[in-house]
């Protein structure tokens, strides 16, 4: 399917009208341009799923069709797949709404994910620690049950206007034992497929040598987007790197900062 905007006698595609806004006027025609493409976007949704006139798409603020439709690159037919695909798993994975805690009690009793504080620019900070990940039967099941009560969380905790969170991802003390490429695979996909555009940075600190043998096997996996937005931070730059992005009274005091960890269960 095929959508332009008319100009004019002519037809012309949004990549054009793209181009003409970053050649003049700048942000406030880009806005436009994402404005009018989340009007599209729900209207190209209903078209393909008319089950989500009603209960979802409605529910949805412009922000959250706007996380979509970034991640897909302003792509409205690829971004509202990606939608459409994100409603059926939420009714499916979530259908109360939430997770509770009850849900996700052995995850939560490895005391592995944090948060407190807020970066500089008003993102919420996570902190996970990797040398507390173990596998047990019948893990990846509520290991990904306790993504989303996490993720679930840390968006609950971002100021008003903000939309991205940060994490830190400790792996000192890391081995082989708490290597897990089902639980590694099924965090980047519910985090890229399902709370696109939410993640603001990942500092990857203290990472070992053998990690890397890992990291190359997920590392496909990853999208450009997300790329991006992956730093692995040497030892000897650890707090100069983080206080870049994070002040001292928001830092973890493990990085030098003032803020003591905080279970994500008693955030």
């Amino acid at each position: 399917m095929l959508l332009h905007i008319e100009k004019g006698t002519r037809a012309m595609s949004f990549d054009e009208k793209l181009e003409e806004a970053r050649d003049g006027q700048g942000s406030m025609k880009i806005n436009e341009m994402e404005q009018t493409k989340v009007s599209l976007m729900r209207t190209y949704v209903e078209s393909q799923d008319p089950s989500s006139r009603d209960p979802s798409s409605q529910k949805v603020d412009d922000l959250m069709i706007r996380r979509f439709l970034r991640a897909r690159d302003l792509d409205v037919e690829k971004a509202s797949a990606l939608f459409i695909r994100y409603l059926k798993w939420r009714q499916t994975f979530v259908p109360n709404g939430s997770i509770s805690l009850s849900q996700v009690r052995n995850e939560v009793a490895q005391n592995k994910m944090f948060l407190q504080g807020l970066d500089k620019q008003g993102r919420p900070i996570s902190v996970v620690l990797g040398a507390k990940h173990f596998q047990y039967q019948g893990s990846l099941d509520e290991f990904k049950r306790f993504l989303v009560y996490a993720f679930d969380k840390i968006c609950t905790r971002m100021p008003p206007g903000q939309e991205k969170f940060v994490v830190i991802g400790d792996l000192e003390g890391w081995g082989y034992s708490n290597s897990d490429m089902r639980a590694y695979l099924g965090a980047l996909s519910i985090l890229q497929d399902y709370y696109p555009e939410r993640l603001g940075k990942l500092f990857i600190v203290h990472a070992p040598y053998i990690f890397m043998a890992i990291w190359k096997i997920v590392y496909p996996f990853i999208d450009k987007n997300t790329k991006k937005k992956i730093v692995f931070v040497e030892k000897t730059k650890l707090s100069s790197t983080l206080l870049e992005e994070i002040d001292e009274s928001q830092l973890p005091q493990i990085y030098g900062g003032k803020l003591p960890l905080v279970p994500i269960q008693d955030s």
